[in-house]
């Protein structure tokens, strides 16, 4: 079974700044008007871990029970606050995700429909579009799912 484990939680804003404090250049106001941006500017600003309170620090999953969904939650507040400053055109909530198998570890790979039709990188003659590629047990899982015929012993058949 494929496994799922997202991190690195950011939201993603692109700005257009319009006055030089809109990008943090404070006391300048005196002797500078505006910006002139050639182009909107992305940036990601991070979450705080959700296990730093400040005055104490302990791991994520001890400070939450379902760390996906906080740090999600935590993107989406940062986001909606974001929304409401001028220069703010557009936010999005985004992730790492890295696809693992759940029996052997290794990273999460199919076939794609021009692998599964070449014999020469095919497990066998039932081998489709979208089966593992990783190890035996996520194969038989796979064809079981969606009623493939097993893994013939000794490969193509």
């Amino acid at each position: 079974m494929k496994l799922t484990h997202r991190d690195e939680w950011r939201v993603m804003v692109t700005i257009k700044p319009r006055t030089p404090a809109d990008l943090g250049f404070i006391g300048v106001a005196s002797i500078a008007e505006f910006v002139a941006p050639t182009a909107p500017i992305t940036v990601a600003v991070l979450p705080r871990r959700l296990g730093n309170f400040g005055f104490v620090s302990m791991s994520d999953r001890m400070a939450s029970s379902d760390v996906e969904a906080d740090y999600r939650a935590r993107c989406k507040e940062i986001a909606t606050t974001l929304r409401g400053l001028p220069h703010v055109e557009e936010t999005s909530v985004t992730c790492t995700e890295a696809h693992t198998c759940s029996f052997c570890g290794l990273r999460w790979e199919v076939l794609t429909a021009e692998e599964a039709a070449d014999d020469s990188l095919a497990q066998d003659k039932h081998s489709v579009e979208g089966e593992p590629v990783c190890c035996g047990e996520a194969i038989a899982e796979f064809r079981v799912e969606q009623g493939i015929p097993a893994l013939a012993l000794g490969g193509a058949a």
